[in-house]
């Protein structure tokens, strides 16, 4: 793994930005604190059956995603989630859980945005019962002071008397694993875009085409939800405005299958987030994600629904189109279910933009394909 030194200075700002504590962190060196991270992003042993990390559900072999379906499975072999894990790359770019000076809540990890910043969200798998498993924050705290490596690095980072805390010792445990986040491991921005954008990759002319079409205000609506700087040209953009949006996602039956979710149970989504305690106008909402390494992360949707990233572009087109042979799901031959909470959909977004034909459909895909990080690009080809 490759680490990026960073000034002290650097980190004083990101503690200021994400907001997580500096309580126990006075000399934290941020690599050490990152390759701390490193060592428990991949330990097995802080879930109850020592068989899961932050790393089965986010590999990064395979974009830091779940590759083994639709949602993933607890450390005891059983449980199984009813929402897709989302990337945990770039996820460093994500800022805190608030509301914009619209009004607008935005931000926060998870799909619901419960967890304000990367500390927080770090310290939540361990203790769900369908994740991780462990009891409680003490017990996780326990199998850390197992490992004498752990003996050794946490006094050295936090203090010496780090453990005699649970809490904080979680709490530091939490704040090495997002160190480790916010690496250029997880955000490298070396796709075939990046490229481009440096002078460094041609891009085909259907690629071309496709990226015309995703940042055109006129004839698509992809960068109404999928853009922060509203720029073509912005070499750190994360194809997300982090805004929650219910897009009308359909149920998933087959998911429901797997993990006894009864049918028809509707997923909230935002309306989860204690802080807006079920509010109807959050119902249903989900935060837009990050378009970087789409192509290689599927299957798609908060509830992994759809198999192909070019379903995906067809569904959105159902909002703009007449022709009923447009309305058909190609993953099932049927129509496209209708939303489960139409009440919130986010019609001006969706409805903006004409219908799209084949060839833009297919440019369209072949774009975001180029947004694959080079470590990825074999698995366009897989």
């Amino acid at each position: 793994m490759r680490f990026l030194v960073i000034p002290l200075a650097l980190v004083l700002t990101c503690v200021a930005t994400f907001g997580f504590s500096t309580r126990n962190t006075v000399d934290v060196s941020t690599v050490d604190l990152a390759n701390l991270g490193e060592q428990l992003f991949f330990d097995v042993n802080l879930s109850a059956n020592r068989t899961q990390s932050c790393a089965t559900c986010h590999d990064p072999d395979f974009g830091f995603a779940d590759p083994r379906g639709m949602a993933s499975l607890g450390d005891d072999g059983v449980s199984l989630g009813d929402r897709n894990a989302p990337t945990a790359a770039y996820a460093a770019l994500t800022p805190r859980f608030h509301q914009n000076e619209d009004g607008e809540w935005m931000g926060g990890q998870f799909l619901d945005g419960r967890a304000s910043t990367l500390e927080d969200q770090a310290g939540g798998p361990p203790l769900n019962p369908i994740e991780m498993g462990m009891a409680d924050e003490a017990a996780v705290v326990e199998r850390l002071m197992e490992d004498q490596s752990y003996l050794e690095q946490f006094p050295a980072l936090f203090g010496a008397d780090i453990f005699d805390d649970a809490e904080a010792a979680y709490r530091a445990m939490t704040q090495a694993i997002a160190a480790f986040e916010r690496t250029d491991e997880f955000s490298p921005f070396d796709s075939k875009y990046d490229r481009f954008l440096r002078g460094e990759a041609t891009l085909t002319n259907e690629e071309e085409l496709g990226r015309l079409l995703f940042f055109s205000q006129q004839f698509t609506n992809c960068n109404q939800c999928h853009l922060v700087a509203r720029s073509a040209m912005d070499p750190r953009e994360t194809f997300s405005d982090y805004l929650y949006h219910n897009v009308g996602t359909p149920l998933n039956p087959v998911l429901r299958e797997l993990n006894g979710v009864p049918q028809g149970t509707i997923d909230v989504g935002l309306a989860d987030n204690p802080a807006l305690d079920g509010a109807p106008e959050a119902m249903g909402r989900f935060r837009t994600p990050t378009l970087r390494n789409v192509a290689v992360t599927g299957p798609y949707m908060h509830n992994g629904v759809f198999a192909d990233l070019r379903t995906v572009v067809l569904f959105y087109n159902t909002y703009n189109t007449q022709s009923e042979e447009r309305l058909i799901n190609p993953e099932t031959g049927l129509p496209f279910d209708p939303p489960p909470i139409p009440d919130t959909l986010s019609l001006e977004e969706l409805e903006h933009g004409p219908a799209l034909d084949d060839q833009r459909v297919d440019a369209l895909v072949a774009f975001l394909k180029t947004l694959t990080d080079a470590r990825y690009e074999h698995l366009l080809e897989e």
